[in-house]
């Protein structure tokens, strides 16, 4: 048996940060009696002194000076919620040099440099704990690594971002334009002031990066991930795919093929019937599907503070738990086995298109003829309403390789009767 009383250290005393505090002074009597040991929250550093001020602990738990937690003695583990690479990543790496434990919500650094961190860990005898960094409070990265192990992953399916996610439903409840939807999100702090990495897929991507590293046990990186953001998606868009039966999310995709693994984050129709078409607001979910499980979906808050706290702290009970019983190497994620990535334009997929053309007879031939050349076939061609002279059209094509939709788009924006700049979206299939 180790230690009776395992200490902990926090790095951040920001929305996260102090959620977790919150949470441990309103629950931790109840953890303690839970795991039969004691947790104690020894120190938090933040540079800002009001953030620590506001945490209303002892004012000698209290430092401004991150040298104060990291090199304590004293202190087992060390939870890191700066975000984003430096200090963050310099941090982790001390705690570890130090022989501590590493809880931290940071997907930025696990995507980036979580294999390089782990490896450090398991040379150390020691681990780091990073549920927090996908879904918030969404259980997720403990079943990927515990109860589906003995299972084959083939893809996984994400609504991993609660800003877009929150966009898209006010879009398709209200007819929001983008920018209102997200001025809406910004007020109510669905999202950031800068939005940009949610906006722009970059936040789902590396959420995809760490969730595809341990379902597949390959070495997924973000400059392999094909990435398209939001902002191409007209409140029309998501009008006309509820029409035909679809909802509009922004999704992370990861799949094994036989050539290799393929992800991508994009806008994407998923069909009404599907689970993930029901995932509203906020509220983030991920779909699995696997060999033997078949399909499994993760479900509920994907941030927010209070969400997140708990999943950091039960990432520390794991930790104090390897503490406090000796437990030697806990590191799961082995190193990664290379891997060969299928470009999206190698991909066969379904296409949703809207365009305008002028309302004159012979655009729906050059359509077809376009599509049909490069042996694109139309599942329904639809002409929806007039837009001044304009003829307003929605296709939707059967399965199709990527490249060969490309070259038939490229010959219909030949066709001078057709306005530039279609809308095009892809669905899931």
């Amino acid at each position: 048996m180790g230690k009776n009383t395992v200490k902990v250290g926090l790095l951040g005393a920001g929305t996260i940060g102090k959620g977790v505090v919150d949470l441990y002074k309103r629950n931790g009597a109840s953890i303690n009696k839970k795991i039969d040991f004691d947790l104690v929250l020894e120190r938090v550093a933040d540079r800002d002194e009001n953030r620590l001020k506001a945490l209303e602990l002892e004012e000698k738990k209290l430092t401004t000076d991150a040298a104060h937690v990291l090199d304590d003695p004293g202190i087992d583990i060390i939870i890191e919620l700066i975000g984003g690479i430096e200090p963050a990543r310099s941090f982790i790496t001390r705690a570890l040099e130090n022989g501590k434990y590493v809880v931290t919500a940071n997907k930025d650094l696990m995507a980036s440099y979580g294999q390089e961190l782990l490896d450090m860990a398991r040379g150390k005898n020691i681990n780091i704990f990073y549920e927090a960094s996908v879904g918030g409070g969404i259980p997720l990265i403990r079943p990927l690594k515990y109860s589906l192990v003995a299972d084959r992953i083939q893809r996984l399916v994400g609504i991993v971002n609660g800003t877009t996610n929150y966009i898209f439903t006010r879009m398709a409840q209200d007819d929001l334009s983008l920018q209102d939807a997200l001025s809406e999100a910004q007020r109510l702090g669905f999202a950031e002031a800068d939005p940009t990495n949610d906006i722009e897929g970059l936040d789902a991507a590396y959420k995809l990066v760490i969730m595809a590293n341990l379902a597949f046990g390959k070495k997924a990186e973000l400059d392999r991930v094909y990435i398209q953001g939001i902002r191409g998606v007209n409140y029309k868009d998501i009008f006309y795919a509820r029409e035909i039966g679809y909802t509009i999310k922004l999704l992370a995709i990861g799949e094994e093929l036989p050539e290799g693994l393929a992800l991508r984050v994009h806008p994407t129709l998923v069909p009404l019937g599907h689970p993930l078409a029901s995932v509203s607001n906020e509220l983030n979910a991920i779909f699995v599907e696997s060999e033997a499980a078949r399909e499994v979906m993760f479900y509920g808050p994907g941030a927010g503070a209070m969400p997140t706290a708990t999943a950091v702290l039960a990432d520390v009970v794991e930790a104090a738990r390897c503490i406090r019983f000796n437990v030697a190497d806990g590191v799961i994620e082995k190193s990664l086995a290379e891997t060969a990535f299928v470009s999206i334009q190698d991909l066969t997929v379904r296409f949703y298109l809207r365009i305008l053309a002028e309302d004159r007879p012979g655009v729906f031939a050059a359509l077809a003829n376009a599509f049909g050349d490069e042996g694109v076939s139309l599942d329904m061609i639809i002409q929806k309403r007039r837009v001044d002279d304009m003829a307003e059209i929605v296709l939707v094509t059967h399965e199709v390789k990527e490249k060969a939709f490309y070259q038939a788009l490229h010959k219909i924006s030949g066709v001078a009767a057709i306005k530039p700049d279609p809308s095009i979206i892809r669905l899931l299939g």
